[in-house]
Formats: structure tokens, C-alpha cells, sequence
């Protein structure tokens, strides 16, 4: 079964801004429902519902905690009908900032903890919330966000980079379990990009770096990754699961 993108019902974690903000829009401008969740970022993630069209909602939810994404998606459910498409983008409090990061000498338990938790159990708990509605329907698509500093780890951002190393571990073997059920479950990993709240730190010489490092010559934008995004949602990726698409300009490979 497939299912085209302007018949999905499309729940986007970490939307009020940014990437997030990017992949809602995207979904919307295709014709999808989309569910804009936001942990703190009320009021720009209700003016993005707002611009985006009665076809949208902002809820809130803390993707940590499991009882809040329930609620969150019985919520959905109710305005929209069940949720086909998750976009798993929630970020804990990250700032790409070379010079203020954890090294090796401050890293503890609880800049892990913070990372992990809101990558990995946050899809954990969002996917358990979703699943048995995917399941009924015999359809499903699940698209996580990655990063491709799995593969060149140019700056260390030790925390960061281990959430999304396990993140990804998850995207492969949720695809597994799920594949007999209609679900996909894939992940998208973005490069540094021009520009979100996460990298507003970075110095404009870094940009100027990357840039000159790609196959096409610029730093990719959160709405080229959204893009990205919306084809793991489309019918084209119908036998595809399991797969992290780097897209960051041709930076690294696979």
C-alpha cells in the first residue's frame, strides 16, 4: 500500500522553528495534515499553524515524557484522524558553538543523558504512541533526523553525536520489526545548516568553511533537507526502510 503525501496525516516533533519548522512547512505545502508539536516554543509554533492553513495544529508535548506524546496524539487523532507520518526532529537545548562545547575533561552523565533522551526515547516514545494506528492501516511512514557528523566528526560534539549514533541504531531496527506492517522507517542526516536557532552560534567563518568543502559549493539549507524528508513520505520511497540519506551538499559519503 502507498499512499500519497496529500492523504497523510503528518506529526512533526520539535516543529515551532528551524528544521522543524522547515519540514512542517514543507508537508503542508504538499497538501498533508500536519501536526506541529512543540515542547516550549508556543508562540512560534502556533503563528506557523497560523500561516500554514486550518489543515495544521500546534500541540504541546515533551517528547521525554510518554504519557504527554499519548495525549498528544489521542489530541491529533480526534482533529484529525489517524497519524500516518512521523517526523522525528526534537532537539534538546543544543548550541553548535565549537568553543563552549563539552570536551573530554567537563562531558558527564548529564549532557548525554539530555541528548539521549529526547533523540532516542523521544522517537521511542512517539513511535509507540503511533504504531497502532500504522499497524490497522497496514501504512506507515517514520523518518528520524540524523546527522552527518556520524561520518566526519569534524567538530566533537560528544553528547550530540552519540544520541544520534543511537537514534540511528533505532531507525534500523524499528525498520526491521516493521516492514511486515506497511512501516517505514528511515533517517535523514543534515550537515551544519544556514540557519537555525541551534547553529546561530556558529561563526560565519565555519559556514565559509563548509561551504568551500562541498561537492556544491554551499551550506545546506533546512529547506533543502525537508525536501529530503518528504521523499522517505512519498510513494517513491515505498521500498526503502532502513537507510540514513546524508544530505549536506556532497560534504561526506555514506
Amino acid at each position: 500500500m502507498t499512499t500519497a503525501i496529500d492523504a497523510q496525516t503528518v506529526l512533526v516533533t520539535g516543529a515551532g522553528r528551524g528544521l522543524g519548522a522547515a519540514i512542517a512547512t514543507a508537508f503542508a505545502r504538499e497538501g498533508a495534515q500536519v501536526i506541529i508539536n512543540y515542547r516550549n516554543s508556543r508562540t512560534a509554533a502556533e503563528a506557523l499553524a497560523d500561516r500554514l492553513g486550518d489543515r495544521t495544529v500546534a500541540l504541546q508535548a515533551d517528547v521525554t515524557d510518554a504519557d504527554a506524546v499519548a495525549r498528544m496524539v489521542d489530541i491529533a487523532t480526534t482533529r484529525f484522524g489517524p497519524i500516518t507520518t512521523v517526523v522525528h526532529n526534537a532537539l534538546a537545548d543544543f548550541s553548535f558553538n565549537g568553543d563552549a562545547r563539552e570536551d573530554l575533561t567537563t562531558l558527564g552523565p548529564a549532557h548525554i543523558m539530555a541528548q539521549h533522551d529526547t533523540a532516542v526515547l523521544g522517537a521511542l516514545h512517539v513511535v509507540q504512541a503511533t504504531i497502532p494506528a500504522m499497524k490497522t492501516a497496514g501504512f506507515g511512514r517514520i523518518v528520524t533526523i540524523g546527522t552527518n557528523l556520524f561520518q566526519n566528526p569534524v567538530v566533537p560534539y560528544h553528547a550530540y553525536i552519540m544520541s544520534k549514533g543511537s537514534l540511528l541504531g533505532l531507525t534500523r531496527s524499528f525498520g526491521r520489526e516493521l516492514g511486515g506492517f506497511g512501516i517505514t522507517v528511515n533517517m535523514v542526516s543534515g550537515g551544519l545548516l544556514r540557519q537555525t536557532d541551534a547553529s546561530s552560534a556558529t561563526p560565519e567563518a565555519v559556514f565559509d568553511l563548509i561551504a568551500q568543502s562541498t561537492a556544491l559549493g554551499s551550506v545546506t539549507t533546512p529547506a533543502e533537507v525537508a525536501d529530503a524528508v518528504l521523499f522517505f513520505a512519498s510513494p517513491w520511497s515505498r521500498a526503502v526502510t532502513g537507510q540514513n540519506l546524508i544530505v549536506d551538499g556532497g560534504l561526506v559519503n555514506g
